[in-house]
């Protein structure tokens, strides 16, 4: 099934009990203690949000009565958890290294504290930005910046994750950036994700896949995506990435993404053979044999999936 343009702009409208990719909210309304959130945000990673209304579409509008500061609360939590992750990640780091450095919330808390680490002298490293996000804000914290060219061999990569198993497999370009990030992981000699807890599955899917395609041809690449994924026994709804002002989005390399809202993936490796192998698709966001350790902040604790 093939669905484009969709949503609002910056929005992937994904199945109930999970989310797509960044969306914006149509309307966040203050009133006398209530917040009015599209209903696709009360149901997020299939958690039911305390108050949310029940009874209403995706697409909606629902009241969420929340007790002052209990939404600060939660935003807050999920950020610290990600700036924890990042800080026991930087224990990975020792100066003389060649970094890889990820794109997205998470990867940006490393990237701030690898550059106060660089400033105070405490490391001496340089580091290859994923995105011209990542590139921007490594800048801004004073990390030294060097390139594939220049530097096509690095130690470590360290990046967010979409969603990860127990088997640290990925699916990961939430933030549009999953074809520089797999370039930047391969040259790697080794990959760490961070991540929340919420970002560990047993299965992959409930995030919908992104796949990188170029533009010429991009419906006919489209469905033949389609067909491959239904080869496979999967039902898939592919969504065309919006951006500002209800155009495309445009990745990094000027490419477009579709959204594949698969549900669960059973077979990731079979599923990335296919995906490889059609014409027209630039790059898949399952990442697979890639990552070698992960670090998941918890609400009580840090811990390590796979190698220390």
């Amino acid at each position: 099934m093939l669905l484009w343009p969709f949503g609002h702009a910056g929005m992937t409208v994904a199945s109930p009990g999970s989310v797509g990719g960044p969306f914006r909210p149509r309307a966040v309304t203050f009133r006398s203690g209530e917040v009015d959130f599209p209903v696709e945000m009360l149901q997020m990673k299939g958690r039911a949000v305390p108050g949310a209304a029940d009874g209403h579409r995706p697409g909606s509008v629902a009241p969420l009565r929340l007790k002052p500061g209990q939404l600060t609360r939660r935003i807050m939590s999920a950020d610290n958890q990600k700036r924890l992750a990042a800080e026991r990640a930087l224990t990975f780091v020792t100066s003389g290294m060649k970094l890889g450095l990820g794109t997205g919330s998470t990867a940006a808390h490393f990237v701030a504290g690898l550059g106060e680490r660089v400033r105070k002298g405490h490391l001496d490293v340089v580091g290859v930005p994923t995105s011209e996000a990542t590139h921007k804000l490594a800048v801004q914290h004073g990390v030294p910046l060097t390139t594939l060219d220049e530097t096509p061999e690095l130690d470590l990569t360290v990046d967010g994750a979409d969603e990860l198993d127990g088997s640290l497999r990925l699916v990961k370009g939430g933030g549009g950036a999953l074809l520089r990030e797999k370039i930047v992981a391969a040259a790697s000699a080794r990959m760490v994700v961070i991540a929340d807890a919420s970002k560990v599955v047993e299965r992959l899917g409930a995030f919908p896949l992104p796949i990188e395609v170029i533009p010429f041809g991009q419906r006919a690449t489209a469905i033949a995506i389609d067909k491959a994924a239904r080869k496979l026994g999967l039902d898939p709804v592919l969504h065309l990435r919006m951006g500002a002002a209800d155009a495309p989005f445009r990745t990094d390399s000027g490419n477009l993404i579709y959204d594949c809202d698969l549900s669960a993936i059973p077979d990731p490796e079979a599923l990335a053979d296919a995906l490889s192998g059609i014409p027209g698709v630039v790059e898949h966001g399952l990442f697979i044999g890639l990552c070698s350790a992960a670090v998941i902040a918890g609400a009580d604790e840090i811990r390590v999936m796979g190698k220390d």
